[in-house]
């Protein structure tokens, strides 16, 4: 899910009735497959010690270590052998309930493009080195592949209760920009953290942001930020808590919600559990890499 507008309201030509489009792995250029290369490589200078070992399992599993660009022929099987998943390419971002159709058959929509060798810092349009690298292999974990599953479930009654901004906090906090408890250590699992060398360092290092324990309607009260690094950061205690959370019935929840004050970025309130409190130093000085 995101905020950023949808390029096309009908499906664009050569797109399917459900937004898919061929990945046409073949038409990749060597610069493209060297973008992704140099992504990786950066990225995993970084990740171990950082990442859950949930995430770096799933990398392996999948092999997406092969010398660029993977191809969705050869990852789908190995994904689906594991936890009925496959990865679709879509032309850009889709509309909510296209991209919630997708989830709850067990569908992951990706881009389909990679970006610009000058653009390996900040993209605003998730690519497929965003979609495939950071999303998919969590996808290789039963309990994450079954929240992904009932979210996409929930997105469509959410729709319908008018709670979409609220779904997609926990969305945004969780699947992009997630932590996880793993002993006594913090380690990052979400897609908007893992793909990006600047946010893995300061998820878990920098003294600016707040990191808090994870409650399900806390977190869909709370505002986010799409075009900086987070000013808060909450923490699951496992993939199977998670799963749990999102197998409840939302009806009473979105109930509670209603008329209820969303809660600022960089609040903590009384009832917080809190592992870090914050400088929020970075936001003071204006965000974007300030110095």
């Amino acid at each position: 899910m995101s905020d950023f507008e949808h390029v096309f309201e009908a499906p664009p030509e050569g797109a399917a009735e459900d937004w898919t489009i061929p990945q046409d792995w073949s038409a990749y250029t060597r610069v493209e497959h060297d973008t992704w290369n140099t992504l990786y490589a950066r990225q995993m200078k970084i990740l171990p010690g950082r990442a859950s070992d949930v995430f770096l399992k799933g990398l392996d599993a999948l092999d997406l270590n092969t010398g660029g660009i993977p191809d969705f022929e050869t990852m789908n099987p190995k994904l689906q052998a594991l936890t009925g998943w496959t990865v679709v390419c879509v032309p850009g971002l889709v509309p909510d309930e296209v991209f919630f159709d997708h989830l709850a058959n067990r569908r992951f929509p990706s881009g389909q493009f990679i970006r610009k060798p000058d653009q390996l810092d900040y993209l605003q349009e998730p690519d497929i080195f965003h979609d495939v690298f950071g999303h998919v292999p969590m996808l290789t974990d039963p309990d994450f592949a079954a929240y992904m599953e009932a979210y996409g479930k929930g997105g469509q009654r959410a729709a319908k209760r008018g709670m979409l901004a609220n779904l997609a906090r926990l969305y945004w906090y969780t699947v992009e920009f997630g932590l996880m408890k793993e002993g006594d250590n913090l380690r990052i699992y979400g897609a908007g953290i893992v793909s990006s060398s600047t946010e893995s360092v300061f998820a878990l290092d920098d003294p600016s942001p707040n990191r808090l324990g994870f409650d399900l309607e806390r977190v869909m009260r709370t505002l986010y930020r799409i075009d900086d690094f987070q000013q808060v950061y909450f923490v699951i205690d496992s993939l199977e808590a998670l799963k749990d959370e999102t197998l409840k019935d939302f009806g009473p929840i979105y109930d509670r919600l209603e008329g209820k004050d969303d809660i600022a970025i960089d609040a903590i309130l009384p009832t917080d559990t809190v592992f870090t409190r914050g400088t929020q130093a970075y936001a003071a000085k204006g965000g974007r890499f300030a110095a």
